[in-house]
C-alpha cells in the first residue's frame, strides 16, 4: 500500500502539483478508491458469489441448504463485505490522520457488528421455511433455542457498539452489569417464564404447530399457528385468532384433538333419558311390531322380555353394522346411573369421519334415528314441560 501511495505521490508530483497540495489529494485519491474497492467488493459478492451459490444449493438433493442460505442470507452477509474493506483499508489511508482513523474505524466496527447480528437473526429465521404444516417436538426445541439465542445475540450486540463507542472493553462491561441482573431479570421475565413453559410443552409433546387444541379459559378452539417463547397463536374455526401464553396452558388445562385426529375414528358419546313410567315387560302388541318391522325374528323375544333391553340390543347392533361406524371400535349401548329425569341409556360409537362438519351431520343422524325408532318399543323420552 505505501508503494501504491509513494506511486500517486510521483504521479501528481509529475503533474505539476505542489507539496502542500499532492497531500491532500492523495488524500482524497485514496480515499475514492478505497470506497470504490469497497462498491466493487459488495458488487461481486452480490452479482457472482450469491447466484454462483444460489446454483450449487440447487443442485443437491437436500431441502435444508436451499432454505437456510437462502437469498436473504446471502445479501445479509454480503452487506458486511464492503465494511470489511474499508476497515483493512483504513489504516493505510489515514494513517497520516490519526483522529479521523480513530473515528472512521469505531464507526466501521460498529457498522460490522450490527450487520452481523442482523446476517445472525437473519440466519437463525431462516430454518423456520423448514417447518411443515405440523411442527415437531424437535422443531419447536429447536426455535425456542433460536428465539432465546436472538435475545442473547442483540443483547451481546448492544454491549459491544456501547463499548466501541466509549472505547471501553466490553467484558469490563459486561461484568459491571451484575447489579443490573435483576432490572434485567424483571425485563425478561416473561420471555424466561414463556421458556421454561416453552420447553415443557416440547419435551412432553404437549403441542405442536398445526395441532387442534382447545383452551376453555381462552375461548380457543382451533388450529396453532405459531408457537414462541411468549404466546401461542392459535386460530379458531371462525377465523378469529386466540393468543395464549406457554405459562398458560402448562398451569392449567387445554385438550389437543392431536390423537383423536391420528386414530382410526372419532368418538360419539351421547345420552338418553328414558321415563320410567313406560320401562316394562313388552306386550303383545309391541311384540308384533317389532316383529313385523323386522327389529326382531319371534323366537328372539322372550316370554319376559323388557322393552328397554331390547331397544339397547337392536341400537347397538343397528349403530354397528352402519357403513359411516367403525366397527373395529368399541360400540356399546348401556344403563347408566338413574336419576331424576329419567333411566340413562348411554350411546358409545366412533365414526370413520372426523372432520368437524360431516362428523356432526352423521352423529346427528344416527341419533335423529334413535329418538325416532324409540316410539316402537313402547318407551318414552323424558322431557319436562313447562308449567302452564
Amino acid at each position: 500500500m505505501n508503494t501504491f501511495k509513494n506511486a500517486i505521490g510521483h504521479l501528481l508530483a509529475q503533474a505539476g502539483l505542489s507539496d502542500q497540495v499532492i497531500s491532500p489529494v492523495r488524500l482524497v485519491l485514496l480515499v475514492a478508491l478505497a470506497i470504490a474497492a469497497a462498491l466493487l467488493a459488495g458488487w461481486l459478492c452480490r452479482r457472482i458469489v450469491i447466484p454462483l451459490l444460489l446454483k450449487l444449493t440447487a443442485k443437491t438433493e437436500a431441502r435444508w441448504d436451499d432454505v437456510v442460505f437462502n437469498r436473504d442470507v446471502l445479501l445479509s452477509v454480503c452487506r458486511i463485505v464492503p465494511a470489511i474493506v474499508i476497515w483493512v483499508l483504513l489504516p493505510e489511508v489515514f494513517n497520516e490522520h490519526p483522529a479521523v482513523h480513530e473515528l472512521l474505524s469505531r464507526l466501521t466496527a460498529i457498522y460490522i457488528t450490527v450487520m452481523s447480528v442482523r446476517a445472525a437473526i437473519t440466519f437463525a429465521d431462516s430454518f423456520r421455511l423448514l417447518e411443515g404444516e405440523r411442527r415437531s417436538a424437535r422443531q419447536q426445541y429447536l426455535y425456542s433455542f433460536i428465539s432465546v439465542l436472538k435475545i442473547i445475540l442483540i443483547f451481546i450486540a448492544a454491549i459491544i457498539v456501547v463499548g466501541i463507542a466509549i472505547d471501553k472493553d466490553p467484558s469490563s462491561l459486561l461484568a459491571g452489569l451484575g447489579a443490573a441482573s435483576a432490572i434485567l431479570m424483571l425485563a425478561f421475565q416473561d420471555t424466561i417464564k414463556g421458556l421454561v413453559a416453552g420447553v415443557r410443552l416440547t419435551s412432553n409433546d404437549m403441542l405442536h404447530k398445526g395441532d387442534w387444541i382447545t383452551v376453555p379459559s381462552a375461548g380457543a378452539n382451533g388450529r396453532v399457528e405459531e408457537i414462541s417463547l411468549t404466546m401461542v397463536k392459535v386460530r379458531n374455526f371462525d377465523n378469529t385468532i386466540v393468543s395464549v401464553t406457554p405459562q398458560t396452558l402448562v398451569d392449567g388445562s387445554f385438550q389437543n384433538w392431536l390423537g383423536m385426529e391420528q386414530s382410526d375414528g372419532r368418538k360419539v358419546s351421547r345420552r338418553i333419558y328414558f321415563d320410567f313410567r313406560n320401562i316394562g315387560i313388552i306386550d303383545e302388541e309391541t311384540r308384533r311390531r317389532l316383529v313385523e318391522r323386522g327389529y326382531y325374528k319371534e323366537s328372539e323375544i322372550g316370554s319376559e322380555a323388557v322393552n328397554l333391553t331390547l331397544f339397547r340390543e337392536y341400537i347397538e347392533r343397528w349403530i354397528a353394522a352402519r357403513p359411516e361406524v367403525n366397527g373395529d371400535m368399541v360400540v356399546l349401548v348401556r344403563q347408566a346411573e338413574a336419576t331424576q329425569a329419567g333411566l340413562a341409556v348411554e350411546l358409545n360409537f366412533w365414526l370413520k369421519e372426523k372432520a368437524g362438519a360431516p362428523y356432526e351431520r352423521q352423529a346427528a343422524g344416527i341419533m335423529e334415528y334413535v329418538f325416532g325408532v324409540t316410539p316402537q318399543f313402547g318407551l318414552r323420552i323424558y322431557q319436562q314441560f313447562p308449567e302452564q
